[in-house]
């Protein structure tokens, strides 16, 4: 095997991992949207760093302050956990639910989005 067929072979499978990624990411992308929009909020949201995270911490009903507490290294990965947990709750889910968004988001979070889960209001 000469090395031109092998760079060929290392390229097509860097094609096929991008795309498999790309896929991936489209997925989640639809997903969050979706979920933002079932909770009454903006969906191109997502799209927009850090106020993705204030319209999530809204969704979830927690103090946008928290944004500082996911700066602190190990106390971030705490608050995502906290974050998803709270997630699946206000969507009607169980605390398993939640810990599939967290272990198995690429499953979890289309079947939150485009299954019959509705976000529960608190009535103020």
């Amino acid at each position: 095997m000469d090395d031109s067929m092998a760079l060929g072979g290392l390229l097509a499978l860097l094609g096929a991992y991008f795309v498999f990624v790309l896929v991936i990411a489209v997925v989640m992308l639809i997903s969050m949207w979706k979920i933002y929009s079932k909770a009454g909020q903006p969906g191109w949201a997502i799209l927009v760093p850090i106020y993705n995270m204030i319209v999530l911490l809204n969704i979830v009903r927690k103090p946008v302050w928290w944004i500082l507490l996911m700066l602190i290294p190990f106390v971030s990965f705490i608050i995502v956990i906290l974050i998803y947990l709270e997630l699946a709750k206000v969507y009607g889910k169980s605390t398993g639910f939640g810990l599939g968004i967290i272990f198995l988001p690429i499953i979890f979070l289309p079947m939150l989005a485009f299954g019959d889960a509705q976000y529960v209001k608190i009535e103020e």
